[in-house]
């Protein structure tokens, strides 16, 4: 089999390594204390090192910034906080100069109340075309005071919000972002377009944000739990809409990436037939406890959902969602959901890292692709955000108990010796607060160091990008002892994870490829470590 970057071509996309660029974070060009788009072109040369083949940005739109972005006012205008439209079209091209693609976001679900559609709907007043676009309805109750039905939240709190005129909107996530009635042609049509919009700029392809919600039962009836269908999620009708993006996709040789949350296996394959989306998140591996059970069953459960429709599964650890790796690896509860999210929960560093750096290997031999939250290739933990400071919706919708996930959206370091770490050139705070004694973690530091994460992660991408039988591609599972994973890739390339408590023998081999961690003094594989072998 050749390698993955040898035939890459149309489906570059099968095995590629992507990189997740949380703009507002990555790095600040101007000194204003927010990341930018200067920043992220002055960083092309060390995303080029690191060896990733695409970026993802999460919304660089204009938004009022209510849900981090994802309240979109114009998708056709770059936030002035991040930059222009005119270097935006500058960074695609010289990411792409250097064999890097770019990946957007687009948020079909909702936009921003600032939009121009959702300003004109509230002008326009009761039963008027412009409503027709969202959801408005007179809401229950003698009068009208009751919300038009129950449906719960994304977010915590109230899904509708009652207006002047006496009616409501659905929000299924803050007011801040109204939901869109894709029943309407025109939302249909305006997408459509925004999609062209981006691709003529040279856009690889679109990460579809919420994208099994934007299709609404016709009546809003009630939510009634454990009754199919259900009422705005993984309804029928998407599959239409996502089939008519996929025509436009194609003649632009653009590829697309689903955020589906489904538990049904067969209904999450739907997604991902030839010619609907090319891939969707795992999120079941993503919230997989460090348990070797455990993993291999996700792993296996996701080669199978998507074995039947012949699409690549995708790789996560992290997001700018989630817990980050190190920190969740080193709890008592190494899995990951929202709703267990608390403040103080106890960690133990060392041990987070050492697992996270094991998984790393893991996650980079499996086969398909992989997305890299940026950070993670600096060991960054979860940081605790004063609660002054604290920006997430979904803190201040729980009344305070949920943390949010502000603590992994916390500026990168760059420099060690620079202030607030070299995230820009100053004067201004970064917009959420370093924690003290993140420099430790700077970039400068670990370029230097063979041992540090990021050299883990050079390392591991270049002999991803160099051996066969890594990337896209067949793997089988090898017997071993409790506790252990171990795997071959193509021709002789050979994985082991030892999620156990005491050290473990290996195959017999021939290279030691890499390692997340040295041998014992006797050549035994430590627990919590990871290594890949040519036999």
């Amino acid at each position: 089999m050749a390698a993955p970057h040898a035939r890459r071509a149309d489906d570059w996309w099968r095995g590629a390594v992507i990189y997740q660029v949380y703009p507002r974070s990555f790095c600040d060009g101007d000194g204003d204390g927010t990341g930018d788009l200067a920043g992220v072109r002055a960083k092309l040369p060390y995303l080029a090192e690191l060896g990733v083949d695409a970026l993802w940005f999460t919304p660089w739109y204009l938004s009022p910034l209510a849900d981090g972005g994802y309240d979109v006012a114009d998708y056709r205008t770059i936030d002035p906080a991040f930059g222009t439209l005119g270097e935006a079209e500058k960074l695609i091209a010289e990411a792409r100069e250097l064999g890097i693609r770019t990946l957007v976001d687009i948020v079909p679900n909702h936009v921003s109340h600032q939009h121009a559609w959702f300003r004109a709907a509230l002008a326009a007043g009761p039963g008027s075309p412009e409503r027709e676009l969202f959801h408005f309805r007179p809401g229950r109750g003698e009068r009208g005071e009751l919300p038009p039905n129950d449906w719960p939240s994304q977010f915590s709190g109230r899904t509708w919000t009652r207006v002047e005129d006496g009616e409501w909107y659905l929000h299924l996530f803050t007011p801040e972002q109204p939901d869109l009635n894709w029943a309407h042609p025109a939302v249909r049509r305006e997408h459509e377009d925004v999609l062209r919009f981006w691709f003529e700029r040279g856009v690889a392809g679109v990460r579809i944000d919420s994208a099994a919600l934007p299709v609404k039962e016709p009546s809003l009836a009630d939510f009634v739990e454990g009754v199919d269908p259900h009422p705005y999620v993984d309804r029928d009708e998407l599959h239409d809409i996502y089939r008519s993006w996929r025509r436009i996709a194609d003649t632009y040789g653009a590829v697309f990436v689903g955020e589906v949350w489904l538990p049904d296996p067969d209904r999450f394959a739907r997604y991902l037939r030839p010619d609907e989306l090319h891939t969707a998140f795992n999120f079941n591996f993503l919230a997989c406890p460090w348990d070797p059970a455990r993993l291999r069953r996700a792993i296996d459960d996701t080669l199978a959902e998507h074995a039947p429709v012949g699409a690549p599964a995708t790789w996560v650890l992290c997001n700018h969602d989630v817990t980050r790796t190190v920190t969740r690896y080193g709890r008592a509860d190494t899995g990951f959901d929202f709703a267990a999210k608390a403040f103080g929960t106890p960690t133990d560093l060392e041990r987070g890292t050492r697992r996270a750096r094991a998984a790393a290997l893991l996650t980079l031999a499996l086969p398909g692709s992989v997305y890299l939250y940026q950070g993670e290739e600096l060991g960054l933990p979860e940081a605790e955000i004063p609660l002054d400071r604290i920006q997430d919706p979904m803190h201040h919708r729980s009344g305070g108990t949920d943390p949010g996930r502000d603590g992994c959206r916390v500026p990168l370091p760059w420099q060690a010796d620079a202030p607030y770490s070299g995230f820009g050139p100053g004067p201004a705070e970064p917009w959420l607060p370093q924690p003290e004694g993140w420099s430790r973690y700077a970039a400068d530091l670990q370029s230097g160091d063979r041992g540090s994460m990021l050299s883990l992660y050079r390392r591991a991408l270049e002999l991803r990008r160099r051996e066969p039988g890594l990337g896209d591609g067949p793997m089988a599972w090898l017997p071993t002892g409790p506790g252990v994973l171990a795997f071959t890739r193509g021709e002789g390339l050979v994985c082991v994870v030892n999620l156990g408590d005491e050290p473990v023998r290996l195959p017999a081999y021939a290279v030691l490829l890499i390692g997340s961690g040295p041998l014992t003094g006797d050549g035994l594989l430590p627990k919590d470590t990871a290594v890949w072998l040519r036999a």
